[in-house]
């Protein structure tokens, strides 16, 4: 059996042919992350009516943590936004031309020496969507022959999306150092259709077509996975290179933008541009974190490290966090995410009608929350790695446990399980005055928590783009008061989707990969 045959797995279901102690162990650890949420939803409904003394110390302890958690990540928010700012303001391709480069005894003299790889896999989206994508990084700051492009369609999209690949390749074909269509087969034995496959099919073509054809050097090439709607702007390449040279270990690494969802966030609904702009807050403070910081979405990372790793997942949903955590398991712990605290900017959820866009808001959120199944992945692998460093081991495990377990219940406690103990306790707790002061302490903190929706709306209409003419400036003010909908939004569109994930992985109804709708695009706009 190949010692490291943990690297691919998806699911248990992989491990059919495995020792079925290990496939029992895997099932187990898919089953955690479920069975923990389930577990504090559950204690607090009982002990709300078995122990209602109790459970109304815990839950007003709890507010309190929330409270000073919200405060604790919105200095992180703010901290990285302001970064992000003075960043985008830097000249970064003048940055390079004036960086000495010492690259821990690399074979790198100087920045021009980095190829750019950028894999674009798309399946049926428009064609305003693609050139959107192609437009913005054909009027980045950064030599175009130095940069391929890889155009990854599917062929189980049809005829329709190859002429669309067609097209695109006839505009921009010869802008750029090179251009490959590649068309991922259909129905590959052991693969889930989705992202990580195509992919991953797109870059073995790319390196046998062009890369060995041309003899360039691995360590000299830095590939970006992007979404297809994702529009970078002007200086990412230059960002991108300035810190891949100035890190410490540049192919131990993976580099992560701030996915700001702005292309279209004038035409989203009120309740999807809450959704959408709540991300980018989480990523931005994400980006505050590096140790705490794995891909995600739109990421880059050193092709050497790639090629070494055999590409991405071909088996599960969330390859694009998968890759991270299949890196930090190959190299033995030694591999990290370096925040960029740059943007590219993506599509918010937007569909034709309002209920089409809520439903896929919730689908869009679900699927983001079956990065679950990388719980089990990384604890199996910690499991069988001894390499590793044991507190960089439960590290990384309560860190990544502890965030999808607030994803499920915290919202829930909150804003639903916090009343229960009025409710079950009996008469004799609703006689006390802590079955008083229970409502008037929650509403308290609740209220001081709310608060930081000031700062959110603040900060929300400085990542705005410039408002379409269509709109007046009531629209404008629609983009502060949409802040209201939080509680309901971290209600339906965070928790539900999160426990509904982990409760599908609980039960080993394993999810497929759902391609979130992308509707034309306006002009691209500014952050």
């Amino acid at each position: 059996m190949d010692e490291k045959y943990y690297l691919d797995i998806g699911n248990a279901k992989d491990m059919l042919l495995k020792s079925s102690r290990d496939r029992a162990i895997y099932r187990s650890l898919e089953m955690l992350p479920g069975a923990l949420a389930w577990g504090t939803l559950v204690f607090i409904v009982l002990m709300s009516w078995l122990a209602p003394v109790f459970i109304a110390f815990f839950i007003i302890a709890f507010d309190i943590y929330w409270l000073l958690k919200t405060v604790f990540l919105s200095f992180h928010m703010r901290a990285s936004y302001k970064t992000m700012r003075r960043y985008m303001k830097i000249n970064w391709l003048e940055e390079l031309k004036n960086l000495r480069v010492n690259s821990q005894g690399s074979s790198i003299k100087n920045w021009d020496e980095i190829y750019h790889l950028v894999v674009l896999p798309f399946y049926k989206e428009p064609l305003e969507v693609l050139d959107a994508t192609l437009e913005a990084i054909l009027n980045s700051n950064y030599p175009k022959e130095k940069i391929i492009i890889v155009l990854a369609s599917e062929q189980k999209a049809g005829e329709a999306a190859q002429k669309i690949a067609e097209q695109i390749k006839e505009k921009y074909g010869n802008k750029f150092f090179k251009f490959l269509i590649t068309v991922h087969p259909a129905d590959i034995v052991g693969e889930m259709a989705g992202k990580g496959a195509n992919a991953t099919w797109a870059a073995r073509q790319v390196k046998k077509e062009i890369i060995d054809q041309l003899g360039l050097l691995y360590n000299k090439i830095i590939v970006s996975n992007l979404d297809i709607d994702t529009r970078i702007f002007p200086e990412y390449f230059g960002r991108l290179t300035y810190v891949f040279l100035t890190c410490e270990k540049p192919w131990l690494s993976s580099f992560q933008p701030i996915p700001v969802y702005n292309n279209n966030i004038w035409n989203a609904p009120a309740f999807s541009r809450v959704v959408a702009t709540s991300g980018t807050f989480w990523h931005m403070m994400q980006q505050e974190r590096p140790e705490r910081l794995a891909t995600f979405s739109s990421h880059a990372m050193s092709w050497q490290a790639l090629v070494e790793l055999d590409f991405w997942n071909t088996k599960n949903v969330s390859e694009d966090s998968r890759i991270f955590w299949k890196s930090l398991l190959y190299y033995d712990g030694d591999y990290k995410t370096e925040p960029l605290f740059y943007p590219v900017s993506m599509d918010a959820n937007l569909a034709a009608n309002f209920l089409d866009t809520a439903i896929n808001v919730y689908r869009q959120q679900r699927r983001w929350g079956w990065g679950s199944e990388n719980i089990p992945y990384l604890i199996f692998g910690f499991l069988k790695n001894k390499k590793i460093n044991r507190w960089e081991k439960i590290r990384w495990t309560f860190n990544h446990l502890e965030g999808f377990w607030s994803w499920a219940t915290n919202a829930l406690i909150i804003f639903m399980l916090g009343w229960l103990p009025l409710f079950l306790g009996g008469p004799q707790f609703n006689l006390t005055v802590l079955s008083y002061n229970l409502p008037q302490v929650t509403r308290f903190v609740m209220t001081l928590a709310m608060v930081g929706l000031v700062s959110s709306a603040i900060v929300s209409t400085f990542l705005l783009p410039p408002r379409p003419a269509r709109y007046g400036a009531g629209r404008h003010l629609t983009m502060v008061f949409q802040w209201v909908l939080l509680p309901v939004t971290i209600l339906i569109f965070g928790a539900l989707p999160g426990l509904e994930a982990q409760t599908r992985l609980l039960l080993g109804r394993y999810m497929g990969f759902w391609v979130t709708p992308k509707a034309p695009a306006p002009d691209a706009e500014k952050v």
